[in-house]
């Protein structure tokens, strides 16, 4: 049972980029190397001071070891005032179980700074109840038919979270789902095709995230 955390950061005006250097420099091999996966990370055109990241851990007790592992390690401790100087919030982080991942892809090295055209978008529903059987039966093959299949997708995890010093969203319950296309003109109007399905069992309207890769993501 795979765990993820959707990580989206609200930086300091202007200060994204510093932070993606910083972060594609330094933080993903050894995150990597302390257990965790670095799925993606992402800039969001429609939020320039913000970052948005995905990392994927093999259960529960792997992330708390991993965890505490990379930040009580020397590269955090090294970096960490830096890193921290750019960011205003780090907390707006959904804990969350894969129904389906990421398909692992092939990282650039470090240096790389030519971004991939493709496009994403993150769809958060808040929703009562599991509807993980309802999403892979009604809702992904309609999205699918509709030019927008998932790439991915996730429920919250209502575990403990065992490493507080990273806090994520509590009393919350999620479903997200994440679909990529070649490049921004693919991506269709979204709205008119997933609300309708899970119209019924939202308990708030859903967000949605313009996702864009950076240039060492490994969802490309």
């Amino acid at each position: 049972m795979t765990i993820y955390e959707l990580r989206r950061y609200t930086l300091r005006p202007g200060r994204r980029d510093a932070l993606i250097e910083l972060f594609e420099r330094e933080f993903v091999e050894p995150q990597e190397a302390a257990g965790m996966r670095v799925s993606g990370t992402f800039r969001d055109p429609d939020a320039p001071d913000t970052f948005t990241w995905l990392r994927g851990f093999p259960d529960m007790a792997a992330r708390k070891a991993a965890l505490e592992t990379f930040y009580s390690g020397p590269v955090w401790l090294a970096h960490r005032e830096e890193a921290n100087a750019t960011m205003l919030d780090s907390d707006d982080v959904l804990l969350l179980r894969a129904l389906t991942e990421p398909a692992p892809g092939s990282r650039p090295p470090v240096g790389a700074v030519a971004p991939p055209p493709a496009a994403y978008v993150a769809t958060i529903y808040p929703v009562d109840g599991d509807l993980a059987a309802h999403f892979a039966t009604v809702v992904a093959p309609a999205l699918t038919e509709a030019g927008a299949p998932p790439v991915a997708s996730f429920v919250t995890e209502h575990a403990e979270n065992t490493f507080p010093r990273l806090p994520v969203r509590s009393g919350e319950n999620v479903l997200v789902w994440l679909a990529r296309w070649e490049r921004d003109a693919d991506v269709p109007d979204l709205a008119a095709v997933d609300l309708p399905l899970m119209e019924s069992r939202l308990t708030a309207a859903p967000q949605r995230l313009r996702l864009r890769p950076t240039a060492r993501s490994a969802m490309r």
